[in-house]
């Protein structure tokens, strides 16, 4: 088996394939609950604010964890780091779906996310060096695939279950899913992943840097934005545009192939131009939530808006992970972590805002202004992020 430092690598498909049957796993653990909330929040007996708590530690300990995790697990065998962060995930999904009470249910939410931002953030570098320099943003894309699928199958598919037998059903699915794709790293990920050498207090000196740290709150903004309108989706659908709880399931579907559309053409348009992709996909995007808060009054505007939300927040994904990457050459594993958590971190902050809307009594239409708003302040991040880049560039050497 050839190491991973050989550009192109010949199982380079297979390996993404795996890394995408695993993401598939975890983005399903992750997003899952969106569709799950009036059911948990009954069941509970909490709020739906509260009941979005379920989403929040999972992002938050995702954020916390993914640099810990990394930065603990740097110098030892990429094999062996994935194959405990699997484990992990499987052990936190069986408390989930074992869960009598809110408590235990968290606890199991967080154990699961101590796998996430590590094992993402692993399996970007290793994907962005298993093939050429000109489809870096498309290997990404690939193993992103699995988080796009989950919205597609696992997310309605798992509603499903939860509205016909308990929302713990799903989390028992989410274990035999990750057992798979534990015993597919087993058996065909090589065992030596040659990556480049590095060392964690350089990593940790490069990630300080001003413009990593600006790219990163760029993604945690910008994808907060998407997040702060699909994590109380559920509610607003069903309260505001009078869908059932089933016709949920059938619209988080057509979300799902807008996810899984948009990450396409976000990393083929990231290739060929990752600054042009990030600009009009963050635009179009704010765009999009501050018309969701008109068009989710009426059921053809809204499946049409909600389709398009798919396709125009996963076209940002592979564009905000590259853009990490690049400024980050020193420090890939590290920063591609980071940027898992800065996902996450975004993740939690929308579904705080979106939560605290709905309290405020600003209506469950609160959450899609919210969110725009979030992605009007990660564009003008980016503009200021680009200006010192080009002024980096044209100083003299």
């Amino acid at each position: 088996m050839p190491d991973l430092d050989s550009k192109p690598c010949k199982e380079a498909s297979l390996i993404l394939f795996i890394l995408a049957i695993c993401s598939f796993g975890i983005g399903t653990t992750e997003f899952v609950v969106a569709g799950l909330l009036d059911i948990m929040a009954k069941d509970l007996n909490v709020s739906i604010p509260v009941a979005g708590w379920v989403m929040t530690s999972y992002a938050l300990s995702v954020t916390i964890g993914a640099p810990l995790v990394t930065g603990c697990t740097i110098h030892l065998r990429r094999k062996s780091v994935l194959i405990g962060l699997l484990s992990l995930f499987i052990l936190g999904n069986a408390i989930s779906a074992l869960a009598q009470s809110f408590s235990i249910l968290i606890v199991g939410r967080v154990i699961a996310a101590l796998c996430h931002g590590a094992f993402f953030g692993i399996s970007a570098v290793i994907a962005t060096h298993i093939v050429e320099p000109n489809k870096r943003s498309m290997a990404l894309a690939l193993m992103f695939t699995g988080l796009t699928l989950a919205n597609v199958i696992g997310v309605p598919f798992g509603t499903l279950m939860g509205e016909h037998f308990g929302w713990h059903s799903p989390f028992y699915v989410i274990c035999i899913i990750g057992v798979l794709g534990l015993l597919g790293i087993i058996i065909y990920v090589p065992k030596k992943l040659t990556l480049p050498l590095t060392h964690i207090t350089h990593e940790i000196k490069a990630l300080l840097r001003f413009d990593i740290v600006l790219a990163l709150l760029i993604t945690a903004l910008g994808f907060g934005g998407l997040f702060a309108a699909f994590s109380y989706i559920a509610p607003l659908l069903i309260n505001v545009t009078h869908f059932s709880q089933t016709d949920v399931a059938y619209l988080l579907f057509l979300f799902g192939i807008g996810l899984m559309l948009g990450n396409y053409l976000g990393g083929k348009a990231a290739d060929k131009s990752l600054k042009t992709t990030l600009y009009v996909t963050l635009i179009l995007l704010a765009l999009v939530l501050f018309g969701f808060v008109v068009t989710s009054h009426a059921k053809v505007p809204a499946v049409i808006t909600l389709f398009l939300l798919g396709v125009i927040g996963f076209a940002t994904v592979p564009a905000l992970q590259m853009q990490v990457i690049q400024c980050a050459k020193t420090a890939p594993t590290l920063s591609s972590s980071a940027n898992i958590a800065a996902f996450n971190l975004g993740i939690a902050l929308s579904i705080y805002l979106g939560g605290l809307g709905i309290d405020l009594g600003l209506g469950f239409t609160s959450p899609s202004w919210i969110g725009a708003l979030l992605t009007l302040c990660s564009l003008i991040l980016l503009t200021l992020l680009n200006r010192r880049v080009d002024k980096t560039a044209k100083a003299p050497e």
